[in-house]
């Protein structure tokens, strides 16, 4: 019997395809600004860094589960910064970063062919992925209207999104949790962009207000990538119902799907400090706010963007097109049909850049 590849069914990884984009933005005189990628390019806070540094002579193995610190400061953390209450620390798991864990998702929570898992209109791909890793089909809905009579057995809220920094508010997030509980059906929201938000708020699927105190069929899904610049770490949690948190604990120890003690450990010092991730937050504001005004003065639209990381922008012209006009001035941005067939008019581009580059992109768009 043949062997099936696995990759043959799986669509092009989305960057690859804008090698051509990036190699002419390289040659620029004054080098590549390269917007394309939310990766954090500031240094890691000494105190995180310290507490990876303590605990690198530690020689046994970890817990999957994490340590009794760290769950506890997940708890404490969500509930200071967000204002989410109810969490139990048993009820939190951390992640190999949350893209292993969204990748995985559906395959740990033992779906497969014959289910249907909803993603936004415009989402991160490794939302699809996941969904095809298991065998399962993909449905794109930002409605629950779109998807008429049908049960799907996982649905994806991004709120704040990747790409577009939309946010969904109260009565949205719970008229979801409403209609997964009328059927049955796991909610899972990622909220990796919740600490990054401009204007207004930016509720979690926890929250009271959304959820009534009752985390049953939830799960929220949190990243240390943005809010403490530790993407290289790979370190992110999810918490929520503590049954399906429970479910995925035990299929992940046989799995050997283990975040490094020493890793534990700088995550339970970031999510104890707010300070270091004010500091940050700041800095992605103001580099938002000098790109936000180029880009307007250099004739773009700049839609939703109201939190999060990037900057969903169009001139209303097709996605690549756009792409290779950025390029020719040095500048690599992310078309917006990466994120799905929505997105064909609009590019996607991050605040990620030292101030210098930053400051090169602005005069660049003049």
């Amino acid at each position: 019997m043949a062997r099936i590849s696995v990759a043959s069914g799986l669509p092009d990884f989305p960057w690859d395809t804008i090698a051509v984009a990036k190699a002419r933005a390289q040659s620029h005189p004054d080098g590549i600004v390269d917007l394309s990628v939310g990766t954090p390019v500031d240094p890691v806070d000494p105190l995180i860094r310290d507490a990876l540094a303590a605990r690198s002579d530690v020689s046994g193995y970890p817990t999957t589960h994490g340590t009794t610190d760290l769950r506890e400061a997940v708890v404490a953390a969500l509930k200071r910064r967000y204002g989410i209450t109810g969490v139990d620390p048993a009820a939190v798991l951390p992640a190999i970063g949350t893209k292993e864990l969204i990748a995985w998702l559906p395959t740990l929570l033992g779906l497969g062919s014959g289910d249907v898992v909803v993603i936004p209109e415009l989402a991160y791909p490794t939302y699809e992925v996941g969904a095809l890793l298991a065998g399962a089909t993909v449905a794109r809905a930002d409605g629950l209207t779109q998807l008429g009579p049908a049960t799907p057995a996982l649905i994806y809220v991004n709120s704040p999104s990747n790409p577009t920094g939309r946010v969904l508010g109260v009565d949205h997030l719970r008229k979801v949790v409403e209609f997964a509980r009328e059927r049955g059906v796991i909610v899972a929201s990622d909220e990796c962009y919740l600490g990054l938000v401009w204007d207004g708020e930016a509720p979690s699927i926890l929250d009271d207000r959304v959820c009534g105190g009752d985390h049953t069929g939830l799960l929220a899904i949190h990243s240390l990538s943005k809010s403490s610049n530790l993407a290289s770490y790979r370190a992110g949690f999810v918490t929520g119902d503590p049954a399906l948190v429970g479910e995925l604990l035990a299929v992940r120890k046989h799995a050997g799907m283990i975040v490094p003690l020493p890793v534990q450990d700088a995550m339970t010092a970031a999510l104890g400090d707010d300070a270091h991730e004010g500091v940050q937050r700041e800095s992605y504001r103001e580099r938002r706010s000098v790109l936000l005004d180029a880009l307007r003065g250099a004739g773009f639209t700049v839609d939703h963007s109201e939190a999060g990381l990037y900057l969903w922008t169009t001139r209303g012209e097709a996605c690549r097109d756009t792409v290779d006009w950025f390029a020719d001035r040095g500048i690599l941005v992310a078309p917006g049909d990466f994120y799905g067939p929505r997105g064909g008019q609009h590019v996607r581009i991050a605040l990620t850049a030292p101030d210098e580059r930053i400051a090169a992109a602005r005069v660049r768009l003049r």
